[in-house]
């Protein structure tokens, strides 16, 4: 994610980022919960946050996709199932202190 944040850069980032969850998932079950928190915050959290300077004026859709990454890390996180909601479950694991 070198200069701007173009579409071609956002979809690539996406994807990769999509890819990396895919094979933490194959393993998660193989891991404890902090080794599969720090390998999403490494290998996915910090490729989105390498570039979140330049996502002002980024088109929405754009901004869509990113933030489809950041749900699906979460759901994996919290072993949640595809459909649930992210937003109530985040709100639930900040107040149990997860």
């Amino acid at each position: 994610m070198h200069g701007s944040l173009g579409p071609p850069t956002v979809i690539r980032t996406a994807a990769g980022c999509f890819a990396v969850l895919r094979h933490i998932r194959s393993i998660r079950r193989s891991i404890t919960q902090p080794v599969l928190q720090s390998l999403v915050v490494a290998l996915v959290l910090s490729r989105l946050n390498y570039g979140s300077t330049v996502l002002f004026g980024l088109r929405q859709q754009l901004v869509d996709k990113l933030q489809s990454v950041q749900n699906a890390a979460a759901r994996l996180v919290l072993a949640a199932r595809r459909r649930d909601h992210i937003s109530p479950l985040l709100q639930s694991s900040l107040a149990a202190g997860r």
